[in-house]
């Protein structure tokens, strides 16, 4: 019976073969496209999960309200790991990292700056979860000048991984250290990744007492089950215990005093698995993402789903009025109610099933775009996602039975006399205002969606052109951008060459870019040197052609300039440092600021400039005080051309840069790339909304195509007298897209306010943003609406034309 079941169940599809595909291939990219997208989410939120600890550890961060600035740091002071262990019995272990960017690895005659190095405290290996190839995990980092390789450095360097007791040399420091260890890679879903992690003993400002100076991230391991607020809210007592005195030595005042004065300093703590998407910090270990996006892609991949899963039951339920006959004649021969219903559900399981492997297929097709456009390495194997696949295929049987539940129920309890009175009775049988609701309804949800992607994808793409062509305050073209540490001493050689160089308009060396990786400096100085006021600023070291490289502006005073000998005492600050400081621009100039060091020692400066603000942050924060010093520079070389190319410019500074017979090989970024990295995640956001937006529209076109195919098909008699008693082909167009084109015109009533309210929440990111305007929606309705036109245009013009002959024929 089984066996009789499928082959007629195949009989049906191939002989439907249009509308079967146009079925099962909406069906199977909604799943294939949820794959993909439930792939970026699980691995989004997957985030240092895997180490055994993770429910229990929680990073100390650092927090605080000052004029003119939030301090809002993922790092905190070195001795606070030591500080919370010995105070707070609740805390179990504590551990320190000290990130230390990418340094000169010196192997074998070669040179190595590829791998990130950190150091790290010696039981850091007791509270994350890195498994070692070799080495003793307890001890490997307990004496100074010791470190542990990733499997990937150790065979990069050696070929091995046995490499116990080898020896790494840093050109940088002119420094050896031992190996004592090779871990396992650490995966790519973790908030840091290192390939070198020294040991922490190594550093002497590892042993420092200040409190007022951070760069240590530090993490605590807390009891099982216990509440981290708790010891939260036991943090301010540290702060006065141990900043208090320090901030009275260094700036005058006490905690309390800083207070009075409405500032603010704090400890807090975050769990380790909220680091990844629920981190703002200024500064991190590595770019990391926001929940905002998986909410994003989460609502993408359901509606996705939703509209293929709608789009399949929408044909389905059309469809099968068309087998009201075949019910009839079946329940004349003796068929029972049970045995029409496991017909229609294993038809419709049928069709889910080949829908489902023809979406595992467009996904492995799909994945490596996929990974393209997200930037991630996602995979589609059995172990990287155990539970994705047969998730999906228990989905789509499920899809499948409730599909077929409408027709098997619907159909099989016709009464066989009423459905063999003829082809007007199924006709009406199926057109029953139920029915025609039911798809009427699920035609407008799939367009309101489809409406809510076209506005959300404009948006975005109308905010980064809007990044793109805001004026910053500076100019970011044509300006070439040389990390130039590792030159040393021939950092001014190679300067002085290009300054030589007719290509070549400005040349400026400082470690601060206003785009990209940069040096950050915090600046906490007094205006006027009033104690009592104290403002948080941003300091820029830089030097006398810095400004004019980057074509800033200044507003009032003047730039750094050799002929005035005292300039290394003057101050530039920018206009929001003006306001902050209570000043106007006529009355700033010759202004004194303080700055309170870290061993009580004042340093007076002179304001002689203010330069116009300038973006030296993303946009999703406001311009802050910024005061500029002068500086010989180091760092970064910024090169401003002449020309657009620079090819031969390039050519010619790789030439002079190995001229020096350094081992460190040329490289070069452009500021311009620099500034656009920034807005990487939203770039990535726009191309993914984009594409899943037109596979939406593509699925829910497909639906609209089935639907009015079979709309034309049961109102082929009814067009056919209406040609004969007259009608013109544009007006039975225009009867049959009516319908269709009314429901779109709701769908957008519907998604307009929905798609502003989203859009809105979106842009709130951003401290400087577009507005959501009327037209976006007007542009998504008015595609939405061509788009479904063009879909039904080719079954109204066909069922137009057709000869009103071959309708009437069995009339």
């Amino acid at each position: 019976m089984l066996k009789n079941y499928f082959t007629i169940a195949w009989r049906n599809l191939a002989r439907n073969r249009v509308f079967s595909a146009i079925n099962i291939t909406g069906l199977a990219i909604g799943l294939a496209s949820c794959m993909l997208i439930s792939l970026y989410v699980i691995d989004e939120l997957s985030f240092d999960r895997f180490h055994e600890k993770s429910g229990r550890i929680v990073r100390t961060t650092f927090k605080g309200t000052m004029a003119g600035g939030i301090i809002n740091e993922s790092h905190a002071m070195p001795p606070t790991a030591g500080a919370l262990k010995a105070d707070y019995p609740e805390v179990l272990e504590a551990t320190r990292l000290r990130q230390s960017g990418k340094p000169l690895v010196l192997h074998n005659n070669r040179i190595y700056n590829d791998e990130k190095l950190a150091f790290v405290d010696s039981n850091f290996f007791s509270v994350f979860t890195l498994p070692f190839i070799q080495g003793n995990p307890k001890t490997a980092l307990l004496e100074p000048n010791t470190i542990v390789l990733s499997e990937t450095a150790a065979r990069k360097y050696f070929g091995k991984t046995d490499v116990t007791g080898q020896i790494i040399t840093f050109k940088d420091w002119n420094k050896t250290l031992r190996v004592t260890g090779v871990m396992k890679d650490i995966p790519s879903n973790s908030h840091f990744r290192f390939d070198l992690l020294g040991s922490m003993a190594t550093l002497d400002e590892a042993r420092s007492t200040s409190w007022l100076t951070s760069e240590f991230f530090t993490y605590l391991v807390l009891p099982e089950g216990y509440d981290y607020k708790k010891l939260e809210a036991k943090l301010p007592a540290t702060v006065d215990k141990y900043i208090s005195p320090q901030l009275k030595q260094s700036m005058g005042v006490t905690i309390a005093e800083f207070r009075k004065q409405g500032n603010n300093l704090e400890l807090r703590l975050q769990p380790l698995t909220d680091i990844h998407l629920h981190s703002d910090f200024q500064y991190d270990l590595d770019v990391n993402g926001d929940i905002t996006y998986v909410y994003i892609f989460g609502a993408v991949a359901v509606m996705m789903l939703l509209i293929a899963c709608i789009n399949f039951m929408n044909l389905s339920t059309a469809g099968s009025s068309r087998r009201a006959r075949e019910v009839g004649v079946r329940k004349v021969m003796g068929s029972e109610k049970s045995e029409l219903v496991r017909q229609f559900l294993i038809e419709s399981i049928l069709l889910t099933s080949i829908a489902m492997v023809l979406a595992i297929l467009f996904a492995v097709i799909g994945l490596p775009v996929f990974n393209e456009l997200s930037g991630k390495n996602l995979s589609l194997q059995w172990d990287a996602v155990p539970g994705l696949i047969p998730a999906t295929l228990g989905f789509g049987i499920l899809v499948g039975i409730l599909a077929g539940s409408y027709p098997a129920f619907f159909l099989s309890s016709f009464k066989p006399i009423a459905v063999l009175k003829g082809g007007a009775a199924a006709i009406r049988l199926s057109s029953s205002g139920r029915s025609i609701n039911l798809r009427s309804g699920l035609v407008v949800f799939q367009f309101a969606m489809s409406i809510v992607l076209i506005a959300g994808t404009t948006v975005v793409f109308q905010q980064l052109q809007f990044i793109r062509n805001k004026k910053l305050g500076y100019n970011k073209d044509q300006v070439i951008v040389v990390p130039v540490w590792s030159l040393g001493k021939n950092v001014e050689a190679f300067r002085e060459a290009l300054t030589k160089d007719s290509r070549v308009e400005r040349v400026s060396l400082s470690g601060y870019v206003p785009a990209g990786p940069s040096d950050n400096n915090n600046f906490t100085v007094n205006p006027d040197g009033k104690t009592d006021r104290m403002v948080k600023t941003l300091r820029y070291d830089v030097d006398y052609d810095y400004i004019p490289t980057l074509g800033m502006t200044i507003a009032h005073g003047r730039n750094f300039s050799r002929e005035y000998g005292t300039d290394s005492s003057g101050i530039i600050i920018n206009e929001t440092a003006v306001k902050t400081f209570g000043w106007t621009p006529e009355n700033a100039m010759n202004r004194l600021i303080t700055r309170n060091d870290n061993d009580g020692k004042k340093t007076t400066f002179r304001v002689i400039g203010i330069v116009k603000d300038f973006h030296f942050r993303s946009m999703h924060e406001q311009i802050g005080p910024l005061v500029m010093t002068l500086s010989s520079g180091w760092g970064w070389m910024m090169v401003k051309t002449r020309s657009k190319d620079v090819s031969p410019l390039l050519a010619a500074m790789k030439s002079n840069w190995n001229s020096f017979q350094y081992d460190m090989p040329f490289s070069y970024t452009f500021l311009d790339e620099r500034f656009n990295e920034t807005y990487k995640a939203e770039q990535k956001t726009g191309q993914i909304l984009a594409t899943f937006a037109g596979l939406t529209i593509f699925v829910a076109c497909l639906g609209l195509f089935g639907l009015a195919t079979f709309t034309a098909e049961q109102r082929t008699k009814e067009i056919g007298v209406r040609k004969v008693l007259g009608a013109s082909v544009a007006g039975i167009i225009a009867l049959l897209s009516r319908d269709f084109l009314k429901l779109v015109i709701i769908a957008l009533l519907i998604a307009t306010p929905a798609a502003w309210w989203l859009m809105d929440r979106w842009l709130q990111e951003f401290a400087y943003k577009v507005d959501v305007s009327w037209w976006i929606f007007a542009l998504a309705g008015v595609l939405a609406v061509v788009v479904a036109l063009c879909t039904i245009s080719y079954q109204s013009v066909k069922a137009a034309l057709m000869n009103p002959v071959q309708s009437l024929r069995s009339e």
